[in-house]
């Protein structure tokens, strides 16, 4: 380790000692494949300092602007793509500490859906150094006029929990998309960071892709030694167990109990339907007042925004919450992971139980709470696979046909796209290595026209080929924007905004109140609205 430590120039190497680290053998070797320009997947449980790996050779690069001044031109040099808003959110207020401590003048900024749609325009005119983002925003970002000029300097790109994208159709438009920056930015490095990777060469050729490329390299994973082996318990409740049902009932007082036991708690459930519901029966048995919050994916953004600053702030002692918290979050004091249910998932559970005692040399502690007497069965195993070292994962898999009409559109919407490059940038992807021209014409018309089915019909012409280039441009710029405002893979339930009423005397007579819609507190599925009664959550509060 410490014949590799010249690699880290002054002040870098001054703030590794300030905070009394030592920099690890796999952050050194990143620094190392960075100068030479290659490509890296890298392997390391939680807490082994992926994150610092992945941003240290750019942050370096970019160090020496800094004498510069605040008046020169910042043009994009590292592209961030998490999975989730929340954790590139995490990231960037993370990534500012070094770069505040060490004065370096670097600017990195988030870009998510929660992004004002003034800062986005901002950054387009105006790049900063360091791009945090998600798939969907690069996707859209693709599509933009300027978008060519945007990416030209593009030097790195880092995939963070990239095990959770690649076998997705998420997955597939990243994919189709990191092709795309290959033709304009050809010299630019990858980097993939997960501590969960169940096939790692399958997760090697889709970071860099099968063709011919610069960005290949000897020796593309590198894997970190492991860390503490986690303690996971599975709740023996002396409640009834029920034969079915996901809500957990009859375990919330011993779950109520472990929280008061506990720093901070992260609660993990499945769905937003169970956090709803797991937190209102939390409140109810809250006898202490402990200070319960809620985060999930369809609450308001300043209400979310709100809960991961008290976290950091150490103001909570539990936080009920879906997938929006389960990858790469480091916020607050988490002391102990909470599964209500089974988790679905041997490398689900490891990713969850990592948010606890965020940190390489100590154990992270979890706690499974099943929710019926066949999930007992679930979370036995998950625990055996976990001790075992065991993980799932999704296998490699041919990209969709769906997606890559999306990409088709978006590339014409950007730019005018001729075919053949388009299909040449799309085969040297791993998930459409295999693709056919026959299979890549037939979707090009129906992007084009709408298929055998609805080319009668004129709306459906959203991309025209010109007569003297043979190049294809999206119709008109209303269609443009139409993709624009539907990019993604996302598929999301009809949604409903949730309000908090108020009564006020209905007009005419002083005895009748009307409910009045006061300030939205966030948005819910359809679904689960039709399956409440009055009553269920009448002790919310």
């Amino acid at each position: 380790m410490d014949a590799g430590a010249p690699l880290l120039p002054h002040p870098f190497a001054a703030w590794f000692a300030g905070r009394g680290w030592t920099p690890r053998a796999h952050q050194l070797e990143l620094m190392a494949r960075a100068g030479q320009g290659l490509s890296t997947l890298l392997i390391a449980p939680t807490g082994a300092g992926k994150t610092l790996a992945g941003f240290l050779p750019s942050l370096i690069e970019l160090a020496p602007l800094a004498a510069r001044g605040v008046g020169r031109p910042h043009r994009l040099h590292t592209l961030y793509i998490s999975p989730l808003k929340a954790l590139a959110t995490d990231v960037s207020r993370n990534l500012e500490i070094p770069l505040r401590e060490m004065s370096l003048g670097v600017r990195a900024e988030s870009r998510t859906g929660d992004t004002p749609p003034s800062k986005r325009q901002r950054q387009r005119a105006h790049p900063p150094d360091i791009l945090l983002t998600t798939p969907e925003q690069l996707c859209l970002l693709i599509a933009s006029e300027h978008a060519r000029a945007f990416f030209g300097d593009l030097q790195a790109v880092i995939i963070d929990e990239i095990h959770a994208l690649a076998p997705t159709k998420r997955g597939d438009l990243l994919a189709l998309a990191l092709a795309r920056l290959r033709r304009w930015a050809p010299a630019h490095r990858r980097v993939g960071l997960s501590a969960t990777v169940a096939y790692p060469e399958d997760l090697a050729k889709w970071l860099v892709g099968v063709g011919p490329s610069p960005l290949v390299g000897e020796g593309l994973i590198v894997q970190a030694p492991p860390g503490a082996a986690p303690i996971v318990d599975v709740l023996d409740s002396n409640a009834r167990i029920p034969w079915a049902g996901h809500t957990a009932r009859h375990a919330i007082p011993e779950v109520y109990a472990a929280i008061q036991g506990a720093r901070l708690a992260l609660v993990f459930v499945n769905t937003r339907a169970q956090a709803e519901m797991t937190f209102q029966e939390l409140w109810r048995v809250n006898e202490a007042g402990l200070p319960i919050a809620l985060h999930h994916g369809s609450l308001d953004v300043g209400q979310r925004r709100k809960v991961e600053a008290a976290m950091a702030r150490g103001d909570l002692r539990a936080v009920v919450c879906t997938s929006t918290l389960d990858l790469g979050i480091d916020w607050g004091d988490v002391d102990l992971v909470i599964q209500i249910g089974a988790p679905k998932g041997a490398a689900r559970l490891v990713q969850r139980i990592g948010r606890a005692n965020h940190r390489l040399d100590e154990p992270s502690r979890a706690l499974l709470a099943p929710s019926n007497r066949f999930e007992v069965l679930e979370c036995r195993a998950a625990q055996e696979a976990v001790a075992e070292g065991a993980l799932d994962g999704g296998e490699p898999r041919a990209g969709g046909l769906d997606c890559l009409a999306q990409h088709i559109m978006g590339c014409c919407c950007g730019e005018p796209t001729d075919a053949s490059e388009l299909f040449e940038e799309i085969t040297a992807t791993a998930p459409y290595a295999a693709l056919t021209r026959a299979q890549f014409e037939s979707v090009l018309d129906l992007v084009a026209t709408g298929g055998y089915a609805l080319r009668a019909y004129d709306r459906y012409r959203r991309i025209v080929q010109d007569a003297q280039t043979g190049r294809w441009r999206v119709r008109n710029p209303s269609i443009a924007q139409q993709h624009r405002m539907n990019v993604g893979a996302i598929i999301e339930s009809e949604m409903l905004d949730v309000r908090l009423a108020h009564s006020s005397p209905a007009r005419g007579g002083a005895s009748r109140r009307l409910l009045v819609p006061g300030r939205r507190l966030g948005r819910i599925e359809e679904y689960f609205v039709e399956g409440l009664t009055p009553g269920d959550f009448g002790e919310a509060s």
